[in-house]
């Protein structure tokens, strides 16, 4: 096993590196969660963060235990990926984008720059979120238990693009190779292969054969 690992970087103990893993400065790998008293996240131990191979972790990146990186996976400077996620290969989470706990995200998806992925969350394989999208996942907003049974954040369909800024709201579904315009605000699901704009977002098209996957 090869690692490089910057002087500066945390790496706790038990985590598991695959060959030709980087560890950037300050980048902290393996930590446990701290939680709130009222956080809704589950508290067991967990175990450690297991890094494929050929990953790089970059300069102020956090990953969390009970995490897994698929092979090639890179989180660039100042990312954060929380606890029992589970990111294939090759996946980016571009900087200081952060990917709540609880997540699944499928192979060769790119997350841009200060993207926020909520907790409970299903990304397939070859989506492409554009920067300073924010996924949510409760309706209530904190209030009522209710919410508990309901939180459920947005599941994006293979090969789907969401748009610059844009807004999903807990629990919709963007369908396969879908098209969400920047600065929409996506309400309800989307069809597979449909294209969406605007606030509340409406059907302005289908997405051309040629950008098909």
């Amino acid at each position: 096993m090869t690692a490089r690992i910057a002087e500066t970087a945390v790496v706790y103990p038990g985590v598991e590196l695959g060959d030709d893993v980087a560890i950037g400065d300050h980048a902290v790998v393996g930590k446990q969660p701290t939680l709130g008293r009222r956080s809704t996240a589950a508290r067991e131990e967990l175990p450690p963060l297991v890094v494929g191979d050929g990953c790089a972790i970059l300069a102020g990146a956090v990953v969390f235990a009970g995490t897994r990186l698929g092979r090639g996976v890179v989180l660039g400077d100042q990312a954060c990926v929380r606890e029992r996620c589970e990111l294939g290969d090759e996946v980016v989470v571009g900087r200081g984008s952060l990917v709540e706990n609880d997540t699944t995200i499928g192979a060769r998806t790119r997350i841009q720059a200060n993207a926020y992925v909520t907790a409970y969350s299903t990304l397939e394989e070859d989506v492409f979120v554009a920067p300073c999208v924010v996924t949510t996942n409760d309706n209530f907003m904190g209030r009522t238990e209710a919410r508990l049974e309901l939180m459920r954040g947005p599941t994006i369909r293979r090969g789907a693009r969401i748009g610059g800024g844009a807004v999903l709201l807990p629990g919709i579904e963007v369908g396969e190779e879908a098209f969400v315009g920047a600065g929409a605000v996506v309400v309800r699901d989307v069809a597979p292969r449909t294209v969406v704009v605007g606030n509340p977002a409406r059907v302005l098209r289908a997405v051309p054969d040629e950008e098909l996957l």
